[in-house]
């Protein structure tokens, strides 16, 4: 009896490192997938100034089209082929519909990318319907990229892929073992999402293509009378930044939920991402990916009030206080709200972002 309460209370002890280890893999992932998003936003607008509403439409376009794709031609090839139609479409939109109001100044831009994002909705809806569809994901990223074994005796392992049933499952009632699968889905969001940022920046720093539009950004009629069209580098950059949504749409699709609020469920967190982060800096949103993910997934998974806090600590508090519905509200509650609170205190200290060098 007393080894099985030693044992109980060594893996409560040590069940806060499984539970670190798990919720930070869970935040990366979530914030590398914003990063996906918010990269091409940044990419956009630092090169047009143009705060795409849209955006977040083009993630959706990417996985409904990868959905239509994966039943057809299997899911590595609507990987691949996705993001490329989700990339026309934007450089046709650009090119017909955004560069037509461009000389007109910023809010028509903004009013006809948001424009965008209803039609495409509707049209979604129309398509494919009003509620999820399962986009499944290949047979190779279903199941746990690895399994983390949290040993009463032992302590903390890792088992890549899917655990023995017999180190789940101990017959010797005084060892106590928690499984926590990491899913390959994710750590396959993560791959890519890192690829990406290592292949933009080799893009931008390290070609021919990636001068000419940084110097298209800051000189644009020299860049001009060197010969190249710069009507052509906006439009090329604004495809690219859609791509990348469509590539999100494609992954976030498989991972989580494909439905027609998946749009509505992350525009809005990209656009703080952006600001957070700087507007127009990629390093900067890669930041505020990472930081706005893992605090939120922490967050989620905190079931703590103010209220219990109290109680924990030893103070003693009225009916009237114990009753109060703010001092209830738990943090997993609140976490919705946190990267808007996160963007309201940067833009009051800080109203360039974190590594921004453009006035937000």
């Amino acid at each position: 009896m007393s080894a099985s309460i030693g044992a109980l209370i060594f893996l409560e002890n040590k069940q806060s490192m499984e539970f670190f280890v798990i919720s930070t893999l869970n935040g990366l992932s979530y914030g590398l997938l914003l990063f996906m998003l918010s990269s091409g936003l940044t990419l956009i607008f630092s090169m047009m100034g143009v705060l795409n509403f849209a955006h977040a439409s083009f993630y959706m376009i990417g996985a409904y089209i990868g959905f239509t794709l994966n039943s057809v031609l299997g899911f590595w090839t609507a990987l691949c082929i996705a993001p490329v139609i989700a990339g026309i479409l934007g450089a046709v939109f650009e090119k017909y519909c955004l560069r037509r109001v461009h000389k007109f100044g910023h809010v028509p831009e903004l009013l006809v990318t948001f424009g965008l994002s209803y039609v495409v909705l509707e049209i979604v809806q129309l398509v494919w319907g009003r509620t999820a569809v399962e986009f499944q994901p290949p047979l190779e990223l279903q199941g746990p990229a690895f399994t983390l074994i949290q040993n009463s005796v032992t302590g903390l392992s890792l088992v890549w892929g899917t655990a023995a049933p017999e180190l789940c499952h101990m017959t010797d009632t005084a060892v106590r073992v928690v499984c926590s699968p990491f899913p390959a889905t994710r750590g396959f969001m993560m791959l890519v999402a890192l690829s990406m940022m290592l292949g933009l920046w080799l893009l931008l720093t390290k070609t021919r293509v990636g001068l000419v539009i940084q110097a298209a950004l800051t000189h644009p009629e020299m860049v001009e009378s060197l010969g190249h069209n710069v009507p052509r580098v906006f439009m090329s950059v604004f495809g690219i930044g859609t791509a990348l949504a469509g590539l999100a749409g494609v992954i976030g699709g498989s991972t989580f939920v494909t439905e027609p609020a998946m749009a509505a469920t992350v525009g809005s967190v990209i656009f703080v991402v952006v600001v957070v982060g700087g507007m127009g800096s990629l390093a900067g949103a890669f930041l505020a990916s990472l930081v706005i993910g893992i605090v939120q997934t922490f967050a989620v998974a905190l079931d703590y009030s103010v209220l219990s806090l109290l109680q924990n600590f030893g103070f003693s508090l009225s009916h009237a206080s114990q009753d109060n519905a703010l001092l209830k509200l738990t943090i997993s509650q609140v976490a919705p709200i946190l990267p808007y609170l996160f963007l309201v205190l940067i833009l009051i200290f800080r109203p360039r972002g974190l590594l921004g060098k453009r006035e937000s």
